[in-house]
């Protein structure tokens, strides 16, 4: 009978794969075919000892009874070196369990990351007596809904258990690990303060990292809303993203959560690298190494802030009347209902300042069926083509524009190019002291290399029929197709102010383009002391 799948943790057929099924003293082989398919004369129903053995994944064995009706998935772990911290975001005093897969001792050191990579501390040197013992296991089916729940199986011992106390100061850090044979790997730690320290909180767009964090075979963009029945062996050949021309990827009311248990490979920062050093690779550019740009920045112009993970605003660690100015950056795509609207309350009702140094964002809502799980409620996108009803995004399927708040929202001209802005209102505030006018270009220079080609780009936000009428446009990407990111302020009244950028290369131009810089330090001095 066909028992099932063996699948890797990209849900990637795995052929040739041993398996054992033990049951009463017998014992019953079968290998995994090309597809990753696995038959075997088995009966349904009864429960197996079933081992499975492949030359480069880790070894386990589980139990489970075979079903006439219904498919199980088997997943191996590849050997590989790679870790996260759990829970990933704390406060200062908190202590983190970090979790490490390895299949050899390896090395683990404490770095925060701002203007300077700080050294913190070795953490220390981990392998244990038994062969191959700090190699994880991953359970079987779609993990992505309910985490890798890593340090679980042979942890029984506390003395096992890996934890590590959070540092007093607030900041973006990353564990790196290290083998005797040259692996590495990096995995960054959210640190909030213990309490307030500064005027300034800035959020690490941690639920945009979710979601499209692909680890297990599953992201918001790879079967955002369940995984096909079998895994895939080719994706061009597979995927109706590659070979269905008319395919939407959110085409559906009912999307499977995505839990936060799982490591982050999008978010591996390589060794050596500096804050001022290109951003290499495809993701790396809108998530976290992206936004520690930002943060060098900060702290390269002598400006304060407290760091708080964007899932620490929704479950109020964040209180945003503890602070003048709230900064979100890069590509904060996700965001609870919650969050928007308190949000929104704060600069609209009690003079609170915010800054959006990013493009795309709080585009779609997501709910929290629990703490570490999310659920992403991208509706069905065929809403945003039905001319007439003015729906700007997923997120005003269920609620109302982000525009509203932003200024600006997305819109597809322009995506995936990049450019320099060009100045609208050089006599405006934001301008003073940079010398440019009226046509001026500016934010040519950039780290981004996924979209070189200035701050404005990757995905662009513009102002809208929702944007508040007092809205304020001062530059204007000029990306092709009209399509360049908007540059705008609002001002809501009650002492709320609005700065809105519109692009999600913007903070990798902060650092080396001295007008973007200029100008952002003249919105973060006036929101401060206005």
């Amino acid at each position: 009978m066909l028992v099932g799948y063996v699948s890797d943790e990209r849900y990637v057929s795995i052929p040739d794969v041993l398996l054992e099924f033990e049951y009463d003293g017998s014992s019953i082989e079968a290998r995994s075919r090309a597809t990753g398919a696995v038959y075997a004369d088995v009966e349904a129903g009864r429960e197996y000892k079933v081992t499975l053995a492949c030359r480069g994944y880790g070894f386990k064995s589980i139990f489970m009874a075979p079903k006439e009706d219904g498919l199980y998935h088997f997943r191996l772990l590849t050997d590989s070196l790679l870790g996260y911290m759990w829970p990933k975001w704390v406060k200062a005093g908190e202590k983190s369990e970090f979790r490490v897969h390895a299949v050899e001792a390896y090395k683990l050191d404490l770095y925060r990351y701002g203007w300077k990579k700080e050294f913190i501390k070795t953490i220390g040197w981990y392998d244990e007596h038994g062969p191959r013992a700090t190699m994880q296991i991953t359970p079987d089916g779609d993990y992505t809904q309910v985490g890798v729940q890593w340090n679980k199986q042979g942890y029984s011992n506390p003395h096992h258990k890996q934890f590590l106390e959070a540092p007093e100061q607030s900041g973006l850090y990353y564990l790196h690990a290290s083998t005797e044979t040259g692996d590495f790997f990096s995995f960054p730690w959210i640190v909030a303060p213990a309490e307030p320290a500064s005027k300034t909180a800035v959020l690490a767009a941690n639920i945009n990292w979710n979601a499209y964090n692909n680890f297990g075979g599953r992201s918001n963009y790879i079967h955002p809303d369940a995984f096909p029945p079998t895994p895939t062996v080719n994706a061009r050949y597979d995927l109706k993203r590659y070979t269905d021309s008319e395919h939407r990827n959110y085409n559906t009311d009912t999307y499977a959560p995505l839990s936060f248990d799982r490591p982050e490979p999008i978010n591996y920062i390589p060794a050596g690298t500096e804050a001022g050093d290109p951003i290499i690779g495809r993701p790396g550019c809108h998530v976290a190494p992206a936004e520690w740009r930002f943060l060098a920045w900060l702290e390269r112009e002598g400006f304060e802030y407290d760091l708080y993970a964007e899932t620490q605003f929704h479950e109020g660690t964040l209180n945003l009347d503890e602070y003048k100015v709230l900064i979100t950056t890069t590509h904060p795509e996700y965001w609870s209902r919650h969050m928007y609207y308190t949000l929104k309350s704060w600069v609209f009702e009690r003079g609170g300042r915010l800054m959006y140094l990013g493009g795309n964002g709080l585009n779609c809502e997501v709910e929290f069926p629990d703490k570490y799980t999310m659920k992403v409620n991208n509706g069905n996108v065929l809403a945003l083509d039905r001319p007439g009803e003015g729906i700007e995004s997923r997120f005003h399927i269920y609620n109302e524009s982000e525009a509203n708040l932003l200024g600006v929202a997305f819109t597809g001209t322009g995506i995936m190019t990049s450019a320099p802005y060009r100045v609208v209102d050089a006599d405006h505030w934001v301008f003073e002291g940079t010398g440019v006018r009226n046509g001026d270009v500016f934010g040519e220079a950039s780290l981004h290399e996924r979209v070189p080609g200035g701050a404005s780009g990757h995905e662009t936000d513009k102002i809208t029929p929702s944007s508040p009428k007092n809205v304020e446009l001062i530059a204007k990407g000029t990306n092709i197709d009209d399509g360049g990111a908007e540059i705008v302020v609002h001002e809501p009244g009650h002492g709320g102010m609005v700065f809105s950028v519109g692009s999600i290369t913007y903070p990798a131009s902060i650092l080396v383009d001295d007008v973007i810089s200029h100008v952002t330090a003249n919105v973060l001095t006036r929101f401060l002391t206005d």
